[in-house]
């Protein structure tokens, strides 16, 4: 899923690294740290972030961070088997930040495949389009 955001890729990714900014641009309704962390803190390879929208939860370890450009998380348990989401961000020739989030997954349930594209495509546009709208608002080049 893509979109695009007037705000430059440092503002974007700092939203990204803040898992307690989730619930304000997304349609996540809370974000803890597992083992207490500070979620408004800069989450760094290996925290272990617990999202709850409605009912249901979701356990995402940050795999990976390449600074102003990419954000890798990948689920711990869940439907998944396996799930690996990016948000990968890019200087958009107009100006601001070009955001594209995919995620490769496989679930536990066979036959399950087709409903959690359909799914994933569209929450994954909803936070996509949620974080460039967020990001011009935040004070997120202070990194």
């Amino acid at each position: 899923m893509t979109s695009h955001s007037p705000a430059q890729p440092a503002a974007v990714f700092a939203l990204l690294l803040r898992a307690g900014t989730w619930p304000s641009w997304s349609p996540i309704d809370s974000a803890e740290i597992e083992g207490g962390g500070d979620p408004g803190a800069l989450q760094q390879v290996g925290d272990t972030r617990v999202f709850r929208t409605g009912r249901a939860f979701s356990r995402e370890r940050v795999v990976e961070l390449v600074s102003d450009r990419r954000f890798g998380y990948e689920t711990v348990g869940g439907p998944f088997r396996s799930y690996r989401g990016t948000v990968d961000l890019a200087q958009a020739p107009q100006g601001g930040t070009h955001i594209s989030w995919s995620a490769v997954f496989t679930p536990r349930l066979p036959l399950s495949g087709r409903f959690w594209q359909w799914y994933l495509t569209r929450f994954m546009q909803r936070m996509a389009d949620g974080l460039a709208t967020a990001a011009p608002r935040s004070r997120g080049s202070e990194v």
